[in-house]
């Protein structure tokens, strides 16, 4: 449900607040010396401070775009100022709830979802606010602040607890106008609209003495759209980040697809309830926020969900071992990259660390001092350091993770994880037992159709006399796209009087156009066009069956690789992909209705296949004549693609 404290306007128009996105400032610090002291807090604070550039405001400049921390639960303190008992720490979880104000139902409402999640509501603490500073713009949509301790009934602990506090937000998130900042038995988070100034001075908790943690995440927003919004401010529950994710739109209509096949015996309960996991109201950020909790509380560790979602370039890699490309092959088979630029700082309460994205483009740099200070942050000058105090500093590299454990009191380094990920599973077992790769098929007949024949399938797919010449022609000839500089002064498609191609009516978002272009001969490392098709499973219970797909080389395939994959079982040694394949033609005679009723023959023709045990459908458009034409492939596709998200089908298939 959407919460009142935010001035995010709906979508309308070219406005679509799901495309809000970050270009910020972030810092870590942490200690080596298992030890946990309000100076960590101190610092974290003054970095955040010095990160004030890398935030921004609107016209009040008192008004900012988000502050915030992300700290470990300062156990002492809130015994100190509550007036009920708390367990002992690990046993109980505590968070801060953003409240409309004048919302005096939320009470009854959270203890009934809580006492059905198992948890006793043990009682609230109304967080002590210094609004003096803010502007009128936060003022305006500032929510009130309450602080709830909850307790399991059977005393959980750990992860446990973590589970079942993780079903009660999500519960109360979609039931209820609320925000829930943070609600762990680990971590606490205190964030909201302020510039990195106001942050300290907004919460009096973060100047207490007694407010301890051996670690400390914090976060200056710059928002690409400057619209006013609490819940918006990093850090989220696990992450802060800089840069943003363009991918976002994909990896969320992914995850919405997915939620069919989710099933998990470590969240309590029917995961159902918990859908959406992904709010498509928040942030890039929040998004991936959300689907990392998931993977997290699913049952790996945190560096393990981190690299699921955030890959290194691997698959041209020329000195990476094997077993670690079969991890990442494995995982790609699960999951599409989380790609950036992006620079994500992460944390669990037990480790804390940082990760670059395959591209390198929004890079940060640690420091190591002599007495166990480890600060890792956007860029340089965060804290002031005597330089013979310094024993250790680098920046982190493209695909590199950076990671503290606090409860070992160490730097764990980027190949002693990655290496250890790759060899807890028999990853390159799954993959020989469930990969097929397409060039490995036997070659199969198929149609070939004569060249007198080219003339009239261009004409019915719209190709022009222009393409023909100015484009197809020289790529033909020179093996590249040509280049040009002329601009061009042809009318959008959806004021050109001449019928045009519906891909023409899309084009791309504005955030794949303003990053630096990536050049896929000169950077192959970091590009690749390699892809699978098959059947999705289970993201929560990965294994064997996981990877049961076809693997492809290149997006564009040619007849015969084609009908390798519709006669792919043809002899029956490879179950798991039995094919159907569809006709996409409509009979011109009948028009745009006659479209349309096709389009719904098609879509009840592949769920019936599907549930005859189809895995993979092939939409075709050949054989058009006079009195059928192509349907265009990207409605087609479109249209089978939606029909089987809304009826549940889409990862059963491919």
């Amino acid at each position: 449900m959407q919460s009142k404290f935010s001035s995010v306007p709906e979508a309308v128009g070219l406005y679509n607040p799901a495309n809000e996105h970050d270009a910020c400032g972030v810092a870590m610090v942490a200690t080596l010396n298992k030890t946990k002291n309000h100076e960590i807090v101190s610092k974290a604070l003054t970095a955040l401070r010095n990160l004030e550039h890398r935030g921004a405001s609107g016209a009040e400049p008192d008004s900012g775009d988000g502050a915030g921390i992300l700290i470990q639960i300062p156990d002492e303190f809130y015994r100190s100022v509550v007036d009920f008992k708390l367990p002992k720490l690990g046993f109980y979880a505590t968070g801060v709830f953003f409240i409309e104000e004048g919302n005096t139902d939320y009470l009854a409402q959270i203890t009934k979802i809580a006492s059905e999640e198992d948890l006793r509501v043990l009682g609230w603490r109304d967080l002590p606010i210094n609004s003096k500073s803010i502007g009128k713009t936060a003022l305006s949509v500032m929510p009130s602040f309450k602080q709830i301790f909850v307790e399991g009934l059977k005393a959980e602990s750990d992860l446990v607890l973590e589970r079942m506090v993780f079903c009660l937000r999500k519960r109360v998130e979609h039931t209820m106008p609320i925000y829930v900042a943070s609600l762990s038995s680990r971590t606490i988070v205190y964030k909201g609209m302020l510039t990195t100034g106001q942050l300290e001075e907004f919460f009096p908790d973060l100047s207490n003495q007694l407010v301890v943690s051996a670690m400390a995440l914090v976060h200056s927003r710059f928002s690409t759209n400057t619209f006013p919004s609490w819940p918006l401010a990093h850090p989220y529950r696990f992450i802060a980040h800089n840069g943003e994710i363009n991918t976002v739109k994909g990896n969320r209509n992914w995850m919405r697809a997915r939620e069919t096949l989710l099933q998990s015996d470590l969240i309590p309960g029917d995961i159902k309830r918990l859908f959406p996991i992904v709010n498509n109201s928040g942030s890039d950020s929040a998004s991936f926020d959300e689907v990392l909790e998931l993977l997290y509380l699913g049952g790996r560790s945190l560096p393990h969900s981190i690299l699921m979602m955030i890959p290194e370039a691997w698959e041209n890699h020329a000195t990476m071992s094997q077993v670690r490309k079969d991890f990442y092959a494995f995982h790609s088979a699960l999951m599409e990259p989380w790609d950036g630029p992006a620079c994500v700082t992460f944390t669990d309460g037990n480790q804390i660390g940082a990760v670059l994205d395959r591209n390198g483009l929004r890079p940060s740099r640690f420091w190591v001092t002599d007495d166990g200070l480890v600060v890792l942050a956007s860029e340089v000058g965060v804290l002031d350091f005597k330089p013979e105090s310094i024993v250790r500093k680098g920046r982190l590299q493209p695909g590199k993770m950076f990671l503290v454990d606090l409860q070992e009191g160490r730097i764990i380094e980027d190949d002693e994880i990655k290496d250890s990920l790759a060899a807890a599973q028999p990853y390159s077992d799954w993959l020989h037992a469930g990969l097929v790769r397409l060039s490995d098929l036997p070659s199969r007949e198929h149609i070939v159709y004569p060249h007198s024949s080219v003339v009239r399938r261009q004409r019915a797919f719209g190709y022009t006399e222009e393409e023909l010449r100015l484009i197809i022609t020289p790529m033909a000839k020179n093996g590249a796209e040509p280049l040009g500089s002329m601009g061009t002064d042809t009318p959008i498609a959806a004021l050109s009087e001449k019928p045009r191609l519906l891909f023409d009516y899309f084009a791309q978002l504005f955030a794949q156009v303003t990053n630096p272009p990536l050049d896929a001969i000169r950077e192959e490392l970091v590009t690749s066009l390699g892809g699978s098709i098959g059947p999705e499973h289970n993201l929560l219970d990965p294994g064997p069956s996981s990877c049961r797909q076809i693997s492809l080389q290149f997006p564009v395939i040619d007849n015969d690789e084609l009908a390798k994959i519709i006669n792919v079982n043809a002899d029956g040694d490879q179950p798991g992909f039995a094919t159907h394949v569809v006709r996409g033609l409509f009979p011109i005679a009948g028009g745009g209705r006659s479209l349309v009723a096709r389009l719904e023959q098609i879509r009840s023709e592949v769920s019936s296949a599907i549930n005859e045990g189809a895995r993979i459908i092939v939409l075709s458009d050949r054989d058009g004549d006079a009195e059928n034409a192509p349907i265009p492939s990207l409605l087609l596709t479109s249209a089978v693609h939606h029909h089987l998200i809304r009826e549940k089908q889409e990862p059963r298939w491919a």
